[in-house]
């Protein structure tokens, strides 16, 4: 309440937990790897600038290591890697991952229903025809959004040919409903925040038999296409020579606000690594919601708002003031713990990582960045000092040039601060 940092250790973590969890089995996961399969010589048409597959770099970042350990006085061990989600093509963050996969499964039902393509048919060309596009045409997909989720349902619904509609809280920025509005999006603004304009979006989709409504809170194929990201990161792991074990766990910090993304990740990275994988998300000071919701075990029957937090922060991607009840549940025993961030520590870690790495970031992929730090420096948590740290970027690539350098001012202001 004091808009404090704090670390939060969950006390139901379990280990190794027990797969299913509530009923969701990790063949969701082989499912989503098979549908970006499927799916990707069609968007290698559709966006010439993918190249190889639907992934992201992992990359080290010793020199931000550095500047961590000076600032905070820590010792965080070696490796620190950065997972570069932002580095996603044509989204350009995390919610490619749910975003796409989503709106392939949606469009693989049409195709399936109407005679397209058949359950033994695997070439998914077929959905680029003209039949194909006259088909989707006539379906709207929606979506509430603070800002990425809608960019990347709005970018492959429209490039599939669909009509797309993104419902945006007042967190969202400006430069992403424009974004949205050259791709051909229908972007509804709201006064409200997130939770407010995903309803609107369900209300909305709900009235019209022709919509298909993509539920933030509650999707269990968006869960999917982010739970795919753990092999992912297993085989760039293994491409270092980096074996994760007892002696060696892994450690991942991983921005979080509906809970979706990081918490796919998670239900991923558990059903890999087992007990030697330990996931933390990140959450700003006035907007813990997935952090109220698992420590009161309320889930989406609580808010940031009952403790007096306004859900008021730069980090429009994790503006969010009640968390997934779905995604809670799941994180019940798997989560090994959250920490809260302010806005002034993501923008001088934002400020640090670019002079340090030339790598830039949007605030809200910094949140991460802290997680380390968090770990290292506390008393009563697991112990860190042979673990290696992955922090998830999820996000900034598409920040457009005039406002990175606000950013990076805005950071250079606070730094010695």
């Amino acid at each position: 309440m004091d808009q404090k940092s704090v670390l939060w250790l969950n006390p139901d973590y379990k280990a190794k937990p027990d797969f299913p969890v509530h009923d969701l089995n990790t063949q969701i996961i082989i499912d989503a790897q098979n549908r970006f399969k499927n799916f990707l010589p069609l968007l290698r048409v559709l966006f010439p600038e993918i190249e190889g597959d639907l992934q992201s770099p992992l990359s080290e970042i010793p020199q931000m290591k550095k500047e961590l350990e000076k600032k905070y006085s820590v010792n965080i061990g070696d490796p620190l890697l950065l997972k570069r989600d932002d580095q996603l093509p044509v989204a350009g963050s995390i919610k490619a991952r749910g975003g796409f996969h989503e709106v392939f499964a949606f469009a693989e039902h049409l195709a399936l229903t109407h005679g397209l393509l058949n359950s033994n048919q695997e070439n998914y060309m077929q959905l680029l025809s003209d039949k194909a596009k006259q088909l989707f045409r006539q379906y709207t997909i929606a979506v509430g959004s603070t800002g990425n989720l809608g960019l990347s349902i709005g970018m492959i619904g429209t490039a599939l040919g669909f009509q797309v509609a993104v419902h945006m809280s007042a967190d969202a920025k400006e430069w992403k409903k424009n974004l949205l509005r050259q791709h051909g999006v229908k972007v509804v603004e709201h006064a409200s925040d997130y939770t407010l304009a995903v309803e609107a979006a369900r209300k909305e989709s709900e009235a019209d038999k022709q919509s298909y409504f993509v539920d933030d809170e509650n999707s269990q194929l968006l869960f999917a296409g982010y739970a795919a990201a753990a092999n992912e990161l297993k085989t760039q792991l293994d491409e270092k020579g980096i074996e994760i074990h007892s002696g060696q766990p892994l450690f991942v910090y991983l921005p979080c606000g509906v809970g979706g993304g990081p918490g796919g990740i998670t239900f991923g990275l558990k059903s890999v690594f087992g007990a030697d994988v330990h996931c933390f998300f990140a959450e700003p000071t006035s907007s813990p919601a997935m952090l109220v919701g698992l420590a009161t075990k309320l889930h989406n029957h609580v808010s940031v708002q009952v403790f007096g937090l306004d859900n008021k922060t730069e980090a429009d991607g994790l503006a969010v003031g009640t968390p997934s009840a779905f995604v809670g549940t799941i994180m019940e025993e798997l989560l090994s713990g959250i920490y809260t961030i302010t806005d002034e520590e993501l923008f001088r870690l934002l400020y640090s990582l670019s002079t340090s790495e030339n790598i830039f970031l949007e605030p809200s992929a910094l949140a991460g960045m802290k997680g380390p730090v968090m770990t290292s420096s506390a008393s009563k948590g697991p112990g860190t000092n042979q673990a290696v740290h992955v922090v998830w970027a999820t996000g900034g690539s598409l920040v457009p040039g005039e406002i990175r350098e606000n950013f990076l001012q805005r950071g250079a202001g606070l730094v010695d601060r």
